[in-house]
Order: C-alpha cells, then sequence, then structure tokens
C-alpha cells in the first residue's frame, strides 16, 4: 500500500507540474512576439479608423458637397452631353478616375495612417518574417474544424451579431427619431436635403462608434487575457528553459567544482617559487613572492584556509620555503588580497619587517 501510495504521490506531482499554472516569463513573451503573437483586438482597429473617417468627412462636408456638383454639371449639362464618341468616353473614363480619387484619397490616407497608430499603439513596433510563413498544419481540416468551434470563434459571433444588431437598432431609432428633419427635405433644395441627411448619417455614425469603442475596450481586455493564458507555463516548461539559460545548476556546480582544481592545481604548481609562506599558524596559509629587480611589491601566489592552508604548508615544506607565524598578517593578507595581487600599501611595513627577519635568518645560516 506505501508504495502505491507513493507512486499515486508522484504521479499527481507530474500532472500537477505539467498544469499550465505560471505566467509566461520574459524569454516566451518575446519568442511568441518573434512569431508575430501579440495580444491586439480588430475592433480597437475597426472602432478607431470608423472614428477618424467619420471626423474626416464631416470635416470636407463642403468639399464632397461641392465635388459631387461638379460632377453632376459635368455629366449633364457641361461635359460630354449624350455624344458618347471614343473621343468623350475617353474623356469620361478620365474624368471618373479624377473624381473617384479625389473623393476617396483623403478617405483612405487618414484610414491607413489612423490603421498603423492603432496598431503601434497596441504592440508597438513589430516585424515577425515567420508569422507569414506557408505552413502546412494551417489547412488542416480538423484544425480548422476546431477553430470554427471554439470559445475564440464564439465570441466573435456574439460580438458580430451585436455590432449587427447596434447598427440596424441605433439607424432605426436615429431616424425615427429626427423624421420632422427628414419631412422638411421635402421643400428643402438639393442642398439643404445633403446637409439633413449628412447630420442624421453622423449622428447615427457618431452613436455606433461609441458603442463600438466600447465593445473594443471590452474586447482587448479579453484578448490580452485569451493571450496571456495561451502563454502560460507548467513549472517543468519554467524549469526547462531556466536550464537553457542559466545552465543545469549540477552541471554548472561541477563546472565550478572542476574550476577550483584546476585554479588550486596552478596555486600549488606556484608555491616552490614563493619566497616565504606566512601562516596563522595551522587556519590559513598565505605563499608570497618578492623579486627586488623585478617587483615593485611582494605578490600573494597561493593562498588558503584549513586544507588547502596544510597543502600548502606541506609543498612548502617539501620544497624548503620558509614558513614565518604572524596571525595579524595572514588574516589582512587572506581577507584584502586575491591570488597574483601586490600586497597593499597599507601592509608594507609589516611585510617588510616580514621579509628582514627572513634575511637575517638567512644570512645567520639558520634557514
Amino acid at each position: 500500500m506505501s508504495e502505491l501510495a507513493g507512486l499515486k504521490r508522484e504521479f499527481d506531482l507530474q500532472l500537477f507540474n505539467q498544469e499550465k499554472t505560471e505566467d509566461a516569463t520574459p524569454k516566451r513573451k518575446r519568442e511568441a512576439r518573434e512569431k508575430g503573437q501579440v495580444a491586439k483586438s480588430a475592433d480597437v482597429n475597426a472602432a478607431v479608423i470608423m472614428l477618424v473617417i467619420i471626423v474626416t468627412l464631416y470635416w470636407l462636408k463642403n468639399f464632397y458637397l461641392d465635388e459631387f456638383s461638379r460632377l453632376i454639371v459635368f455629366f449633364i449639362d457641361g461635359g460630354v452631353g449624350w455624344n458618347l464618341s471614343e473621343e468623350n468616353f475617353k474623356v469620361i473614363v478620365q474624368e471618373s478616375i479624377f473624381a473617384i480619387a479625389k473623393l476617396l484619397g483623403p478617405i483612405l490616407v487618414v484610414a491607413v495612417v489612423a490603421a498603423s497608430i492603432s496598431n503601434f499603439s497596441q504592440v508597438g513596433f513589430l516585424v515577425a518574417p515567420e508569422a507569414i510563413k506557408p505552413k502546412l498544419e494551417n489547412i488542416s481540416p480538423l484544425k480548422g474544424f476546431k477553430k470554427i468551434f471554439s470559445i475564440k470563434s464564439l465570441v466573435e459571433l456574439v460580438k458580430s451579431l451585436l455590432k449587427v444588431s447596434i447598427v440596424g437598432f441605433t439607424s432605426y431609432y436615429m431616424v425615427r427619431g429626427n423624421f420632422t428633419e427628414l419631412l422638411l427635405t421635402i421643400e428643402a433644395n438639393a442642398r439643404g436635403v445633403y446637409f439633413i441627411v449628412l447630420s442624421i448619417i453622423f449622428k447615427v455614425a457618431i452613436t455606433a462608434v461609441v458603442i463600438f469603442s466600447v465593445i473594443a475596450v471590452l474586447d482587448y481586455i479579453f484578448q490580452r487575457h485569451e493571450f496571456n493564458k495561451q502563454l502560460r507555463m507548467s513549472k517543468q516548461d519554467v524549469k526547462e528553459e531556466f536550464k537553457q539559460t542559466e545552465g543545469d545548476p549540477q552541471l554548472k556546480s561541477k563546472i565550478k567544482e572542476k574550476q577550483r582544481e584546476l585554479a588550486t592545481k596552478r596555486m600549488m604548481q606556484d608555491i616552490p617559487d614563493s619566497t616565504v609562506i606566512i601562516t596563522n599558524p595551522t587556519h590559513l596559509a598565505i605563499a608570497l613572492k618578492y623579486e627586488v629587480e623585478q617587483m615593485d611589491a611582494p605578490r600573494v601566489v597561493a593562498k588558503g584556509a584549513d586544507l588547502i592552508a596544510q597543502k600548502i604548508r606541506e609543498v612548502a615544506a617539501e620544497h624548503d620555503i620558509p614558513i614565518i607565524e604572524n596571525k595579524e598578517v595572514a588574516w589582512m593578507l587572506y581577507e584584502n588580497v586575491e591570488i597574483g595581487g601586490e600586497v597593499p600599501a597599507d601592509l608594507y611595513q609589516a611585510v617588510a619587517e616580514i621579509l628582514v627577519m627572513l634575511y637575517r635568518l638567512k644570512e645567520k645560516g639558520k634557514l
């Protein structure tokens, strides 16, 4: 029973580690962005474009009235009349193309600018070549079937129905509320009819844009939530990513241990060339090298504590390197000077006294 319970706990733990419970790491978000996967709402772009186009049309309403009037005069009274010769046909085509460009040009320009600004405000500057690469999996019938009946598709369907309903009801109640103004078109001239109808259209459009903006904000929140949910990672995914970016902790530990072994080995090889070993006397050992003509100050070639200190003393004894006991200097050198570093100026006096004592002992033949 205990073995079964242990296996069950291990199985439950594995399942727990596979659950997408962790927020996406910066690396995961960066990789998704490089693939073109970002949180954005098409409704936000649509609402901004609609608003900008409506404002542009309202601002240029007099321009459009004059242009429509000019076209009517050209095709009916002035222009080419009813004589549709080859030459006149060319004139009609040229004039039509020119008129379409003048009428649609401002709208297209502001729509492109608005779409660019809206998209940039949501995702920033993004170039993702991988997103436009053709993929065979995208034409899979099974995958397409899953998309059709997914939660996201259902939300899009609800939004589309909501938009159509809003436009229908808004148009109906706006026209109904402005029915008196529509009756005035019976007695108004062409210019008056234009501005009356345009006023009602703008009221309907602005109301629809306001409602669409609310839907767009809610959709943007929903899209961000779904995107973050899609990028969630399991605890195992986080561990694997950490291993890939930072390296396996066990491997790093082994590498550091090997580096310490190599450093210790090189340090021990330098001890035979040292001038003196300073100890405290058993806990620490620091090997100093000093050559008067070649060095400005004594240099630490090896140091260590406990077992390493003992090994330093053993190597020093094998090569007849003098060992001098000085607890204070030993601690100061061990704490403040790295291997290969020079003795600091504040220790010159203490180290110099040790070296002078060493040279005197050598002169007397006691070393």
